[in-house]
């Protein structure tokens, strides 16, 4: 079943479908890799160096610990998640505010899978409100992260 956008962006369908077929066949863990992947490379796109940000590096170190130990950090994850979107509300500027929501969604797709798909979707507002919505510069970034989904993926089944 095809999820649907949770927040107004201007989109590429095709490329975003893509993504959705592929996101319903993706475990969990493969998910979260995904949507971290996506974060760190809206932060670079923004210049915004994450290692300065302790509620971010705490967020993506609890995420990365989910991923290899399960559910017994998930309760660190869910605070972790809540610290980041707390620092989005606290900030007026639109393109950092949209690309914390995206850091939290990824952080919390450890929580719920649905997260990651969110977190794309933030990318892509940032995206789009970097270049007034420029559906090529969209489209390039749906690009990267079907990608980038795929990469993982093979990377971690070891599929050739």
């Amino acid at each position: 079943m095809a999820t649907k956008p949770k927040i107004k962006i201007i989109d590429d369908n095709n490329i975003r479908a893509k993504i959705d077929e592929l996101y319903e066949l993706t475990d969990q863990v493969d998910l979260a890799k995904w949507s971290i992947s996506i974060a760190k490379h809206i932060l670079r796109l923004l210049g915004i160096d994450y290692n300065l940000v302790n509620e971010i590096v705490e967020g993506f170190h609890s995420n990365e610990l989910w991923q290899q130990y399960g559910n017994s950090r998930i309760q660190n994850v869910r605070k972790s998640g809540f610290a980041v979107h707390r620092l989005a509300r606290e900030t007026d500027d639109e393109i950092y505010k949209t690309a914390l929501r995206a850091v939290g969604q990824a952080i919390s797709s450890a929580h719920m899978r649905e997260h990651s798909m969110v977190a794309s979707d933030y990318a892509i507002k940032v995206i789009g409100l970097l270049t007034s919505n420029d559906i090529d510069a969209i489209s390039k970034e749906r690009e990267w992260q079907l990608y980038e989904l795929k990469r993982i993926i093979k990377k971690l089944k070891n599929i050739h």
